[in-house]
Order: structure tokens, then sequence, then C-alpha cells
């Protein structure tokens, strides 16, 4: 029994980053209608942003990741600026496509800055916090209150804010947003603040559960693309959902095969959930 919480526990740790991930990519589709491709690599910018920022400039780990937040931000909203607006009338096919390219350019700048070599945010072994039997490491705990606090607040922003009504209000229906006189780039602009934010605090989290590398967004890119799609597209809520089930399931699923095959069973996943329900948990696009 203890084997088994403590896998529910590495779990929620696991979903609640692809939860923090898959917000992110819900976003842009919500609004932008197309799949990021280079999510997974903003996630990777923004972890090295907050490695910089923490061990080599030595400030607070929280102060780090607010301003390396911010810096993943910028990076988006300016990759906007000179790639995606040229773009926003053409097919979506063509964002794709320049989504994947933006995510190999993304890719060879941190290997040109930062190198290839695997990095991380402490050094040596965590002593782990008993709890009710369960073994919990400082930053697992770390991982799973920063996304609920970051949950919590894009859920306030969304709902209690002027900004959030208009990116909801766009989601539903671009033309009528239009209409009634919402300023559609601005929503944008903050779609991609947003967006970079969770994919900051992603990439951040991933790095503090394992190491800094840098394909370490693109090999989660498709478990984040699975949870949002298990969601519901579009939704963000319904990508807070898929990434939880989503990390459960990996891991409650080792008690039956092999821990290597964990990507498969989010493969799996995504499979079942585009023949079965393909508008997702939440009904999305």
């Amino acid at each position: 029994m203890t084997d088994f919480l403590q896998l529910i526990f590495y779990g929620i740790v696991s979903g609640s980053i692809l939860a923090l991930g898959a917000v992110g990519v819900s976003l842009t589709f919500g609004i932008l209608r197309f799949a990021n491709f280079a999510h997974g690599d903003l996630m990777t910018i923004g972890a090295y942003f907050a490695f910089t920022l923490g061990i080599t400039l030595g400030l607070p780990f929280w102060l780090g990741f607010v301003v390396a937040c911010g810096a993943t931000a910028l990076t988006a909203v300016v990759t906007d600026k000179l790639v995606f607006r040229k773009l926003r009338r053409r097919p979506p096919v063509i964002l794709l496509i320049s989504s994947f390219g933006i995510a190999l350019i993304f890719r060879s700048l941190i290997q040109l800055v930062w190198g290839s070599n695997q990095l991380v945010y402490r050094q040596g072994i965590q002593r782990p916090v008993a709890f009710a039997g369960l073994n919990l490491r400082p930053d697992q705990i770390t991982i799973v209150l920063g996304a609920v606090v970051l949950v919590l607040g894009l859920h306030l922003f969304l709902q209690y804010t002027k900004t959030g009504k208009a990116m909801r209000a766009m989601a539903d229906n671009v033309d009528l947003a239009k209409v009634t006189g919402i300023d559609t780039e601005r929503v944008v602009t903050w779609t991609w603040i947003l967006g970079a934010i969770m994919a900051c605090a992603a990439g951040v989290f991933l790095g503090l559960d394992t190491q800094i590398n840098p394909v370490m967004g693109w090999r989660v890119l498709l478990p984040i693309f699975s949870a949002t799609i298990l969601g519901g597209i579009g939704s963000p809520y319904g990508a807070i959902a898929g990434g939880l089930v989503l990390g459960l399931a990996s891991e409650l699923s080792t008690l039956f095969i092999s821990p290597e095959y964990k990507a498969a069973v989010a493969f799996a996943i995504l499979v079942a959930m585009l023949i079965v329900r393909p508008t997702g948990l939440f009904g999305g696009r």
C-alpha cells in the first residue's frame, strides 16, 4: 500500500509539471489556433534562465524564478512580433511548421550559450521528508505547491480580470470579440506572456525533479500534447486535469510494465482519446 501511495505522489509531481506545460499549449491554441511545437524548447529556455540567475549569479531561488519567468515571457513576445505575427493570417499549418523551426533555433541557441552538458540546480542528495510513511523530497514538495499557486493565480486572472475575460471571449469567437471592441493584439500578447510563464515554471520544475539539458523540453513535448488533448484542446482547465491524469497513469503503469515505457503510456492514452472522444474530457476543439 505504501508503494502505491508513493507512486501516487510521484504521479502528482509529474502531473503538475505536465499540467503547467499543457496549459501554455492550450492557451496558445485557444487564442491563436495553432499547435506551438516550440513550447517545449521555451520550457528549456526558462530552465536555463533560472539556472543562470540562481546558480551562476547567486540569486535566491524564488527571485531567480520570477525573473526567469519574465525573461521567458519577453522571449515569447519578441518571437511572436518577429515571426508569428507576420504569419497569423496564413493557414495554421504554416504556423505549425514555423513553430517547429523556432524550436530548432531555440535548441541551437541553448547549446551555443550554455553547452550540451547536464546541469543541476542542487548538488548532492536531498534528505527526504517522512510523511505518513512516504518519502517526499523537498524539491518535489516545492513543485506541487508551486504548481498549485500558479494554477490558482491563472484561474483568478482568467475569471476576475478584464484581460482574462477578454481572453476567454476571444477563445470562444475571435470575430465577435473584435466587433465588441476587444483589443485582440493585446490579448495575443497576454496569451504569450501567460503561456511563457507556465512554460518557464514547467521547465524549472522539471529541472528540479531531474536535470537540465538542451532537449529536456523536447522530450516531454509528446506527453504535454497528450495532456492537452486528453483534457480538451483550448481548455486550460482541461489541460490541468489532463496533465494530472497522465502523470498518475504514467507512474502507476510502472506497477505492471517497465518504467522505460512510461512515454508509451502517454502515447497510448493520446491515441485512445483521439479515437473515443476527440474533443477531450472537457469538450475542447
